[in-house]
C-alpha cells in the first residue's frame, strides 16, 4: 500500500513511501466548546486561543464526551464516521478525550496534546478534501497510542517551516512538534493521516 510519511517508521511494518514537503493549513457538541486549534480558531496561533479554550478542558471528562461516545460510537472498536462539518472537530476531540482518560487511563497532559493533534487532522480533512464525511479510529498497543483520520482525498498534506508570528499553516507543524511519529497512508480511495505518541508502560 503506498504511503507517505514523516516523523518515523510505519508502525504496521508496511513498505515505506516518499514523504512530501509543502504546506497544509493547519465545535461544538450541544454548543459547548472552546476555540482550540483547527477550524473554529480561524487558524490563530496556539497561544492566542488559550483564554477562550478554557471554557472546555480536554483533561476533564464531562457529560458531552460521554454523549459523543453514545451518539457516534467508540473509535477503539472500529472506524467512527463523522460528517465533514466544522462542529465535527469538537466531536472528535471529545471522543479522543474520553478514550484516553477513561479507557486508557493516561495522564492529563498527554490527553491535552492528543486532543489538540486530532483537532488539527480533522481540520485538514474538513477544510481541504471536499468530502462529505471522514473516519476516526484509535489504537493502543504496548508503549504507543495511534490516532487515524481517514478521508476520500488522495491529496497529500504537506509541512512547511512556520515562523513565530504566522497565523496560518500551523496544523502539521504542531503535529510534527508534539507527535512522536506521524504520516499518511495512501489508500485506493483516499488516505489515512495518522499520528502516534509514546506512552509509559503501566
Amino acid at each position: 500500500m503506498p504511503s507517505a510519511h514523516a516523523g518515523g517508521p510505519r508502525s504496521d511494518g508496511g513498505a515505506e513511501g516518499a514523504y512530501s514537503l509543502g504546506t497544509a493549513p493547519v465545535s461544538p457538541v450541544d454548543g459547548h466548546d472552546g476555540a482550540m486549534a483547527g477550524l473554529e480558531g480561524m487558524e490563530q496561533p496556539r497561544g492566542d486561543g488559550r483564554a477562550i479554550a478554557s471554557r472546555w478542558s480536554p483533561t476533564v471528562e464531562d457529560e458531552h464526551a460521554v454523549r459523543a461516545m453514545e451518539l457516534y460510537g467508540d473509535p477503539t472498536e472500529g472506524e467512527v464516521p463523522l460528517p465533514s462539518l466544522p462542529e465535527s472537530a469538537a466531536i472528535a476531540r471529545r471522543l479522543v478525550q474520553i478514550v484516553i482518560l477513561r479507557r486508557w487511563g493516561l495522564p492529563p497532559k498527554f490527553t491535552e496534546d492528543a486532543v489538540l493533534l486530532v483537532s488539527e487532522l480533522v481540520g485538514n480533512a474538513v477544510r481541504h478534501t471536499g468530502a462529505r464525511a471522514f473516519g476516526l479510529r484509535m489504537r493502543h498497543r504496548r508503549g504507543w497510542i495511534r490516532v487515524e483520520v481517514r478521508d476520500p482525498s488522495r491529496a497529500l498534506p504537506c509541512l512547511m517551516p512556520v515562523q513565530e508570528m504566522d497565523v496560518s499553516g500551523r496544523g502539521l507543524f504542531l503535529v510534527d512538534e508534539l507527535a512522536d511519529r506521524w504520516g499518511v497512508d495512501l489508500l485506493s480511495h483516499g488516505k489515512t493521516t495518522w499520528f502516534e505518541m509514546r506512552v509509559a508502560d503501566r
